[in-house]
């Protein structure tokens, strides 16, 4: 007997589980009540049915349900209150834009970002974080980090084809009826029969009509294809232009280079006797004529009671040692000589972009007329460098004098 009382028992159960809300029941079969917004469990359902209270202050129940009232929140300091805790909702802590209040933590956390082919069902703010859900048939989300909501899907009108259906990432793809390149061949009378659309109903006069005989019968599976040839024609040329774009940027990108990597050897080897051609692969001859052209003829007036030694005729390892001074000179360095004899900073910012900017000046300047010993100690003297002056002024056997 007590078997065939617990089997009526779940029988009952299983024919009342849909109409009972909590999908719970007493022992004695009756569908346990669920406790409203604002009421907690008291004492679960078991023996008897489930026993409700209202949730005394500092607790609340946002829904029904078959638990006790849950413990309110406090917002942080630094965090506004936007509304108190009351008996069926929790207290509302209000954060920046982009934030919501995250309870188990009590601190403003970052909105979460749905993915493409997902909408925001529930926007990120005061009720918490973003819920996101997959778009459903009819619905797309094409952004790839989005709070937006599912949008719905484009229908394509009567004068458009439908090349590919809405799906969750992507809404429908339509095409203008009048970009099909598909048509009949002319007839003996000369006329051409328009071509048939997806969705347009061929008029028939007579229900046995066939075609003639040879004239192929475009379908509108045929006509779809014709668009996808086309499209890939597009994306084709589009990817050929590029490309030539790219070379043409690439050449004129590399004369550039070309030009001041001359300009920059022609300031470093043009003053040289073997400067004339530049001994490398690029086969650029230099014109060191057109660097003399620019430079100051200044000292050209001799003094009979300075050096007029020229400064090309000093011995090699002489010259070498004056280079080498100028070039550790620092703030009183070749630079402020080239000035001193009258250099403009153009040309002595070329001189610079060699490895030897002294010699490179040096060897320039002594190729002009009148580059004498005694115009270049008055310049040194000038920049305050005795240093180099007595290198210069200390006897030399076999120099000769002009």
């Amino acid at each position: 007997m007590r078997l065939f009382v617990v089997c009526a028992l779940l029988l009952f159960k299983v024919g009342l589980g849909d109409a009972c809300a909590s999908n719970k029941f007493t022992e004695s079969g009756q569908c346990c009540s669920l406790c409203p917004a604002g009421f907690g469990a008291v004492e679960q359902c078991g023996k008897e049915d489930t026993k409700c209270a209202p949730c005394p202050p500092g607790t609340f129940s946002p829904s029904e349900g078959l638990g006790p009232c849950l413990r309110c929140d406090k917002c942080p300091p630094s965090v506004p209150t936007v509304a108190s805790c009351s008996a069926d909702q929790d207290t509302q802590c209000e954060c920046d834009n982009g934030f919501f209040f995250l309870r188990s933590h009590g601190l403003c956390a970052p909105c979460s970002k749905c993915t493409r082919g997902e909408g925001a069902a529930r926007q990120c703010g005061l009720q918490g974080d973003t819920l996101c859900q997959i778009c459903v048939p009819g619905t797309f989300s094409e952004e790839r980090i989005s709070t937006k909501p599912c949008q719905t899907c484009t229908r394509c009108s009567d004068s458009e084809v439908e090349i590919r259906p809405c799906m969750p990432n992507s809404d429908t793809l339509c095409m203008d009826k009048k970009l099909h390149i598909l048509s009949r061949p002319a007839e003996a009378d000369g006329t051409r029969d328009t071509p048939g659309f997806p969705g347009e109903e061929e008029v028939i006069e007579e229900e046995d009509a066939s075609p003639a005989p040879g004239t192929p019968k475009f379908t509108p599976q045929d006509e779809g294809g014709s668009n996808n040839i086309l499209a890939y024609v597009s994306v084709l040329a589009a990817v050929v232009l590029g490309l030539l774009v790219y070379v043409a940027y690439k050449c004129w990108r590399s004369c550039k280079q070309k030009q001041a990597l001359s300009k920059a050897r022609a300031a470093e080897l043009g003053s040289s006797p073997e400067g004339e051609k530049l001994q490398s692969d690029s086969g650029v001859f230099l014109d060191s004529q057109s660097l003399q052209d620019n430079q100051p003829s200044k000292g050209t007036k001799r003094d009979s009671k300075q050096d007029n030694r020229l400064y090309v005729n000093l011995p090699p390892h002489r010259q070498e040692e004056v280079e080498r001074l100028l070039q550790e000179g620092g703030g009183r360095g070749w630079r402020q000589l080239g000035a001193a004899l009258g250099y403009e900073p153009e040309q002595l910012d070329l001189f610079g972009r060699g490895e030897a900017p002294a010699h490179t000046l040096l060897s320039n300047w002594a190729q002009k007329e009148g580059s004498t010993l005694g115009l270049l100690c008055s310049a040194l003297a000038r920049i305050e460098r005795p240093d180099v002056v007595t290198v210069l002024t200390c006897p030399t056997q076999g120099v000769s004098v002009v």
